[in-house]
């Protein structure tokens, strides 16, 4: 399902910064709600967002002034404001964002049910409220998705998508596509209350909250000792006032009433809020007033202890998601950098991440003193923890834990491409951060891994793995590539075909451990190999047609074999990703796998393939494709990216990738 035309439900800020994430992405919207001054502020919104965003590369030099007024009037002419369902006759994707009461969504979505097409998928923006119910008031309760947005929408990148008891993983998809699609970073989850984001940081910041009041400890002091502990990106009570203290209230109260005393409810802002004092939002009284903490405590904060309080909570309430089947490791990680600021690259890591590096040992054993200080209720000892501690997975330093670690062969190692031998299994891993892009380096890389481990007689078979916990191959570097002339891409190209032809042809059998995100050239590089084991949140796609040009690296010619000529033709040419369960489906993957168990079965089927008869496994590899000819076919493909490469489409579709905005095109 795709979407030309989408609809918000629900004026104001939020309604607003939801809309104009759509418009911006050059997808008409539709504003509705019940009072005319609602639909004009939610516009006004969609300007002043809309503005801010455009000064900025004002600014910093990426476009004139001129520029910029033509783009908000782009912006703005993507948006309809009414008060009644007149413009919904023909949306495709509906967001409503009303008030957070059942009865009031259940009334919005029996009359968008009645007044959109059948193939609409109808989703609410709620943060704690069940979709199934939600759904019910609907007669397509599988087209019914939950749509979470973080505030301020207009900044925060991550939305999850809530699949309800009956919403189908079509749905789940198209929103997951949607979301991308409008600049966001989704993560799927099941329906429990809080989801994933809101639950785990509610139940790690609820044991601050705790020790806060029962201590008297300064809110102050607090804020600044957890954030020089470097824990999360800003103190929890600067956090609730910048949020607004209802907000967070709402969210805690409702935790608390779904899972009991693992949840705290911070009684001095339950009072404040009584007493209308809500912080940024109502002028700047909440936790704080003028800058001094507007709520008793005065005592020093132990900003250590605060902090283990803090990472055991997280990472016990990240467990339980996990081993409820709520969502994957991948998805929880990404969730919390995206939507609460646990960014690597500031030296903030999420809970599995995070475990990883210190040493699930280490995580463990915190856990267990605050389980025998507080007791199972606050502090449950974690299953999964304890089995992977028991294996001897205990995170980064031993090469295993809830993600895999290179740990690669003494000796010189290529820059982009590290080489790990593990008895007659190689291992390559992928390093070329932040997304492992294929680039020039990267094959060239690959090749000389390659031929090291064909030098080799006593490797029988090559995982090819991800050194990035939350990447595989976000495909290949455009930037790189237009850099390049035209008589260096065609070596590039023919050497980087050969390169993935040898592992499809030889006596070496090779499993691509497919983690994440397998775009473009990384999917072609995982096509490339015998076998594709994937993980759960694994999603693979060929979005090259969306720039104009086509896959390069024999995505035309193997996604065919893997998947048939139809499923192929769609995911050439609409070039929308595919879930891993689609793509097991599909035939594109042979095995479906947790997260936290993939590296450990590709390694497993490495370890077979390599103890079967190499020259056998050569001529079974070879016979196999005699039925066509992808000699020909790859020559083809060769030929037909130099074509769309070097015409006017091609180079205004890279251009438009590269500076973020809509391609233009012409035919030629």
């Amino acid at each position: 399902m795709f979407v030309h035309k989408a609809a918000v439900v629900g004026g104001g800020t939020m309604g607003g910064q939801i809309a104009q994430a759509i418009a911006a992405s050059d997808i008409p919207v539709v504003i509705k709600d019940v009072d005319q001054k609602f639909v004009d502020h939610a516009i006004e919104e969609v300007k002043n967002v809309t503005t801010g965003q455009l000064a900025g590369k004002v600014k910093k030099e990426k476009i004139t002034q001129e520029q910029a007024d033509a783009r908000l009037a782009e912006v703005l002419a993507n948006v309809t404001g009414t008060v009644s369902y007149d413009e919904f006759g023909d949306v495709d994707f509906v967001i409503e964002a009303v008030p957070e009461k059942m009865e009031i969504k259940q009334a919005v979505f029996a009359e968008l049910d009645a007044v959109t097409p059948g193939h609409a998928i109808l989703s609410s923006n709620t943060s704690a409220l069940s979709i199934s119910e939600i759904g019910e008031a609907t007669l397509r309760p599988d087209k019914v998705v939950g749509f979470h947005f973080f505030y301020p929408a207009s900044v925060m990148p991550l939305v999850e998508v809530i699949i309800g008891d009956d919403t189908s993983s079509e749905t789940a998809q198209t929103a997951s596509n949607f979301a991308q699609a409008i600049g966001k970073q989704p993560i799927t989850c099941g329906e429990v209350p809080g989801f994933v984001v809101n639950r785990i940081l509610n139940s790690a910041v609820g044991e601050i909250w705790r020790a806060q009041e029962e201590r008297g400890l300064s809110i102050q002091k607090i804020d600044e000792g957890v954030g020089a502990a470097n824990v999360a990106p800003m103190g929890p009570f600067i956090l609730v006032d910048l949020l607004g203290l209802d907000t967070v209230y709402h969210v805690a109260d409702h935790l608390n009433n779904s899972y009991g005393e693992r949840f705290y409810v911070h009684q001095g802002m339950k009072q404040l809020v009584a007493d209308g004092k809500l912080g940024a939002k109502t002028g700047g009284e909440g936790l704080y007033k003028d800058g001094a903490p507007n709520i008793p405590g005065d005592a020093d904060a132990d900003a250590q202890e605060l902090a283990d309080l803090f990472l055991g909570k997280a990472l016990v309430e990240a467990c339980l998601i996990l081993e409820e089947g709520v969502c994957s490791v991948r998805d929880i990680d990404v969730g919390m950098m995206a939507g609460a600021g646990l960014d690597p690259r500031r030296g903030l890591f999420p809970p599995f991440w995070k475990a990883d590096i210190e040493g699930l040992d280490v995580s463990l054993e915190r856990i267990e003193k605050l389980n025998e200080k507080y007791g199972d209720e606050r502090f449950p000892v974690p299953v999964t923890l304890k089995r992977l501690v028991a294996q001897g997975r205990l995170g980064f330093n031993a090469g295993q834990g809830f993600y895999p670690y290179p740990q690669p062969d003494e000796g010189d190692q290529p820059e982009k491409v590290k080489l790990e031998t593990r008895g007659d299994v190689a291992i390559a891993w992928l390093a070329n951060p932040p997304m492992n892009a294929i680039s020039p380096q990267v094959i060239q890389d690959l090749g000389t891994i390659w031929e090291k481990v064909n030098a080799n007689p006593e490797i029988g078979a090559m995982v090819i793995a991800s050194t990035m916990p939350i990447v595989f191959s976000a495909g290949a570097d455009i930037k790189a590539f237009t850099q390049m002339d035209t008589e260096g891409g065609a070596e590039l190209i023919n050497n980087g075909h050969e390169l993935l032809k040898g592992f499809g042809n030889g006596r070496i059998a090779t499993i691509a451990a497919v983690n994440s995100l397998a775009f473009g050239g990384g999917c072609e590089l995982a096509m490339a190999c015998d076998f594709r084991i994937a993980a759960e949140s694994a999603v693979f796609g060929q979005p090259e047609i969306k720039l104009g040009i086509i896959p390069g690296f024999g995505g035309t010619q193997r996604l065919p074999r893997l998947v048939g000529w139809g499923k192929a033709l769609e995911m050439n040419t609409v070039g929308d990703p595919i879930s891993s369960i689609e793509a097991l489906e599909a035939g594109l993957v042979n095995e479906l796998v947790p997260d936290q168990e993939l590296f450990d079965v590709a390694l497993n089927w490495a370890k077979r393939l390599a103890g079967q008869a190499p020259l056998a496994i050569e001529q079974v590899k070879q016979v196999s494709f005699r039925g066509g000819d992808p000699d020909a076919g790859i020559d083809a493909e060769k030929q037909g990216f130099a074509t769309v490469f070097f015409s006017e489409d091609g180079k205004e579709g890279i251009s438009a990738f590269l500076g973020k905005r809509k391609p233009n095109w012409q035919g030629k």
